[in-house]
């Protein structure tokens, strides 16, 4: 019933990250990606909700999520799931599409859990040589996981449909928050700023990323520690960059979306300082 969760960086594919843990307790709270997340659900049963949807995924079953997707994650049975994930940036799966000769824009999973027992078995098999740093294998076999998902599950992303005003006023809203991490505006001044209604800013805020703006924020802020922990930082500093009002209001948040501590998500970077507290 121990959870587990080990976090670290592809050995030859850039912009890759990787995750293998088991939770049974965990939870991830309502959070989105860069990239996508693509994984293998190994034992168990994950259930996650996902644009106002609850999917569940047992064993041999893959999950795909799309970059900026808002979704969770928690246990569907009373032993957790254990799973391996990969974290591909939208440019290296654009960037194959490219190659297969994929429509132009970005690819898109319109179904978040399905079954393709031969896909599976190749992310294991990437995966697994990933985790034992075997470059050469693990780029091979990665690469043409890529390929097999893009060129049976994927499609063009559709476009998202808004009143010209109100992208106008949610794309502003957005750059506001990025400028205000750790002195955020109020819904109202938020709304003011980009000359909008506090509620009709806040639906069309949610309609267009999937969350709420203080949520967002949290999203945003967790984003950016994750660039100033690969950057050698303290977690204790990087809590008071980014707005979270000490180290363990960061780990707190940090873990419900990456997954892992920041000292461990340190670890996997080649940035953790000796020093640091382990469950950081």
């Amino acid at each position: 019933m121990k959870e587990q969760a080990h976090f670290w960086r592809h050995p030859a594919v850039p912009g890759t990250d990787l995750l293998r843990a088991r939770y049974v307790t965990h939870r991830f709270s309502r959070h989105v990606h860069d990239g996508y997340a693509i994984g293998l659900i190994v034992t168990g049963v994950e259930e996650f909700a996902y644009k106002g949807v609850t999917h569940r995924a047992a064993a041999g079953e893959l999950v795909l999520v799309n970059p900026d997707a808002v979704h969770t994650g928690q246990a569907g049975a009373p032993d957790g799931w254990s799973y391996r994930m990969l974290y591909p940036s939208i440019d290296a799966l654009a960037g194959i599409a490219a190659e297969l000769g994929a429509p132009r824009g970005t690819p898109h999973f319109p179904e978040q859990v399905v079954r393709d027992d031969e896909v599976a078995a190749l992310l294991g098999r990437a995966h697994l040589a990933a985790e034992r740093g075997d470059a050469l294998a693990a780029s091979t076999l990665s690469r043409t996981l890529f390929a097999r998902l893009l060129a049976r599950h994927a499609t063009p992303r559709p476009a998202l449909v808004l009143p010209g005003e109100s992208r106008g006023a949610v794309r502003e809203a957005v750059d506001l928050l990025h400028e205000s991490l750790v002195d955020p505006p109020t819904l109202d001044d938020l709304a003011g700023a980009v000359g909008a209604r506090p509620f009709a800013l806040l639906r069309a805020f949610k309609a267009a990323t999937g969350l709420p703006p203080h949520a967002y924020l949290t999203s945003l802020r967790v984003r950016r520690a994750r660039h100033l922990l690969d950057a050698g930082m303290r977690p204790a500093q990087v809590a008071a960059e980014v707005g979270f009002t000490d180290q363990a209001h960061l780990t707190r948040h940090f873990r419900r979306i990456v997954g892992v501590p920041p000292a461990a998500y340190q670890r996997a970077a080649g940035t953790y300082k000796t020093g640091d507290s382990p469950n950081a």
